[in-house]
């Protein structure tokens, strides 16, 4: 009986322990990552391309940083390699088409842009594709008006697109300001997009000079495309005159306001006053108590 309980007791403790050994030898589920590519071409100059990544958390997109990515031009190999690169902390990363792939970048009038992850401890494998067409963006002036051209590549001449909806702003430290009241700006069967400019008092350089910003924004056909043009149009900047040695409320210590010092000084005599005064009336008191 005890042969049998031994047996018994040997086989459960058996079984605990290899169904235990399964539970902890199971990997956990890894997360998945959703890849964004946009491809952005600046005053008609080197494009590069902007990898976004993200994953989803309780619901929620959440950028995920320390992702390094393979960047590829129309297909997956290593003589079309555009770049490695790693997000940063915002979950993204840049790189510039190459010198090296001038003749491939030439060869065609579309291109695909492909970036792959091969997958980590955390995350699954992944992968995306961006197909855009080459397309040029122009700007000019006529009068006070802004004009701006959108053109793309057919066979070997550029031609104008219809339907584009481009956006016509100043270029601002924060953010571009709109020329006017008017979000976008959609082209004609010429590929022109023109919009009255309306902002006559905002700030310039010190000869007035403002940068008018012609742009298309994601578009499906052609990416992000954008031109920069200066024009005289702001309010002159004109610098204050140097206070700084006067009386003023922003000098140093010494060249405080005068009425300033006869405040503050004010405030001191009228609070020692008032101590001295009560210690007066405390070594009376005292003194009182003493003679009774």
């Amino acid at each position: 009986m005890k042969l049998l309980n031994k047996i018994l007791f040997g086989s459960l403790s058996a079984i605990f322990l290899l169904s235990g050994y399964d539970g902890f030898s199971q990997a956990p589920d890894k997360g998945s990552l959703s890849v964004a590519i946009n491809y952005f071409n600046d005053n008609n100059k080197i494009p590069y391309v902007l990898v976004r990544v993200k994953t989803k958390v309780d619901g929620k997109f959440k950028t995920v940083p320390g992702i390094p990515l393979k960047l590829f031009l129309n297909k997956d190999s290593a003589g079309l390699l555009i770049g490695k690169v790693v997000t940063n902390e915002n979950g993204e990363a840049t790189s510039f088409i190459p010198p090296s792939l001038k003749k491939e970048w030439s060869a065609t009038i579309k291109h695909s842009f492909h970036a792959s992850f091969t997958g980590n401890t955390k995350y699954d494998s992944t992968s995306a594709d961006l197909t855009v067409g080459k397309a040029k963006i122009l700007i000019d002036t006529v009068g006070r008006s802004v004009v701006a051209t959108v053109l793309e590549l057919k066979d070997t001449s550029w031609t104008p697109v219809k339907g584009v909806d481009v956006v016509l702003a100043v270029k601002r430290l924060g953010a571009d300001l709109n020329i006017n009241e008017t979000a976008t700006f959609a082209t004609d069967s010429t590929g022109k997009a023109s919009g009255d400019f309306k902002r006559d008092t905002i700030p310039g350089d010190l000869k007035g000079n403002i940068t008018l910003v012609a742009k298309v924004v994601d578009n499906d056909q052609y990416g992000n495309l954008s031109i920069e043009k200066i024009v005289p149009w702001g309010s002159k900047f004109v610098s204050k005159a140097n206070d700084f040695d006067q009386r003023t409320l922003f000098a140093t210590r010494a060249k405080a306001p005068v009425w300033l010092l006869f405040m503050a000084l004010g405030i001191i005599i009228a609070v020692w006053t008032v101590l001295i005064l009560l210690v007066q009336n405390i070594l009376r008191i005292k003194k009182l108590g003493q003679e009774a």
